[in-house]
């Protein structure tokens, strides 16, 4: 009986039981899991790697993936070139101010939709995702105009203000998000809140925003890194009023022959893809940090989104 049970064990080890994915499948699971996160690394593992490579390990073919010291010449000159203290602020001030305040009125918008009955919300609606569809590229002549008939072309105002009437970037997929947040929400805490006598504003700061947290915390993340990356609106709306960092690495290698001559420095002093690497790394740097530090409530807020209520 025992000669029995072996195979039928081994089985269940390797293809699985109900209370086990089984050895097979964890090992593709992994060597999935693996290839992808690869594909994801990889990039990032070059751009630092690469960007701590002296001159003479750039030039030397046996160094690859382990530099032969810790050179930090590379960040010091993309540092002076970025400028990065003062467009380090820049950005943060064009990508913060904006998401902040557009998840705020995305959440009202989002609410109005989701609770109150009104003519035309249907199609209201509909108009609001069309803005999400239709590629900004068609409207940004209108809005220039617009914005330069307001004086606002050049000022940070061109981005506040149209997050301000829940016209950011991308504000459609946000509303749609406190939409579906709110349209989960158990309306008996709202009657029970409204027996009490609590007004609507009321019912919406002490029962709505508090089960909206995880949407709060997801249109900020997404909405700062998008006005983060967004250059070719910014570039037409602020003018070059304001720099910020996406921008300035655009113009990374004219900005350092500004600051290198080139033929007033040694071969040690040239641009290099070290340098050019470095000033990327420094610009997706703060992201990074904002992901890990926020990454715990991230993924809980992105499972809090999927749950529905009554």
């Amino acid at each position: 009986m025992m000669k029995k049970m072996i195979p039928g064990n081994i089985k269940s080890f390797l293809l699985g039981s109900r209370t086990d994915y089984g050895l097979i499948f964890k090992i593709i699971l992994y060597l999935l899991l693996i290839a992808i996160g690869f594909v994801y690394l990889y990039p990032l593992l070059f751009m630092f790697v690469t960007s701590m490579k002296s001159p003479g390990d750039l030039l030397n073919p046996m160094v690859q993936w382990v530099p032969t010291e810790f050179f930090t010449g590379n960040y010091v000159k993309a540092f002076r070139v970025l400028d990065y203290p003062t467009t380090l602020l820049s950005t943060l001030l064009v990508s913060l101010v904006p998401s902040i305040i557009q998840a705020i009125v995305c959440s009202l918008v989002g609410y109005g939709l989701a609770r109150y009955r009104f003519w035309g919300k249907n199609l209201m609606f509909m108009l609001i995702l069309a803005t999400f569809i239709i590629p900004a590229q068609t409207t940004v002549i209108p809005q220039m105009l617009t914005y330069k008939n307001l004086g606002l072309l050049g000022n940070i105002l061109s981005l506040i203000l149209p997050a301000t009437m829940g016209q950011g970037f991308r504000s459609a997929i946000f509303i749609l998000i406190f939409y579906q947040t709110f349209s989960s929400l158990p309306k008996v805490l709202e009657e029970a809140a409204r027996l009490d006598g609590a007004s609507d504003l009321r019912i919406f700061l002490r029962v709505a925003v508090p089960a909206a947290i995880p949407s709060y915390i997801i249109s900020i993340i997404f909405s700062t890194v998008w006005y983060w990356n967004e250059t070719y609106l910014t570039v037409i709306f602020l003018e070059g009023g304001i720099q910020t960092l996406p921008m300035q690495l655009s113009k990374f290698v004219q900005a350092y022959e500004n600051l290198y001559p080139p033929g007033m420095v040694n071969i040690f002093d040239r641009l290099n893809e070290a340098v050019k690497l470095s000033g990327t790394f420094l610009n997706i740097l703060p992201l990074l940090v904002m992901y890990f530090i926020l990454q715990k409530w991230f993924v809980e807020s992105v499972e809090r989104t999927g749950i529905t209520g009554e």
